[in-house]
């Protein structure tokens, strides 16, 4: 189901598997308030420094974040445009859940109405 022409399924799909994880979701809360080094990055984490690398690429494969050179180090900025898509697609689906309710409680107010016309 594609809801928003700018964004595909397979965007959605990896959108969303890589905010699956917690660290990977600490990640961009990070880099989207200032760019950080993977190195950086890796030293507020228990795991490898290649483990942490591994859930950068993955970030960025979903266009959540971007990795720019700067000398011998690469550094990590989170893409805000990246999670403006993906809360303009969890806003779609709210409003699509809310007129459903809305069509819900309607048709119950309506089997309500004829119920209290039949006594």
């Amino acid at each position: 189901m594609v809801v928003d022409s700018e964004i595909t399924d397979a965007e959605v799909d990896r959108i969303f598997r890589a905010l699956a994880d917690a660290t990977r979701r600490d990640i961009v809360r990070r880099t989207l308030v200032g760019e950080e080094s993977v190195s950086q990055l890796a030293e507020d984490y228990a795991m490898s420094f290649a483990a942490v690398q591994k859930h950068v690429a993955v970030l960025e494969r979903a266009g959540l974040v971007t990795k720019q050179p700067h000398g011998r180090e690469r550094l990590v900025r989170g893409n805000p445009e990246a999670i403006r898509r993906a809360q303009a697609l969890l806003d779609t689906f709210e409003q699509l859940w809310r007129s459903r309710v809305a069509r819900l409680d309607a048709l119950l107010a309506d089997d309500e109405h004829h119920e209290h016309e039949e006594h």
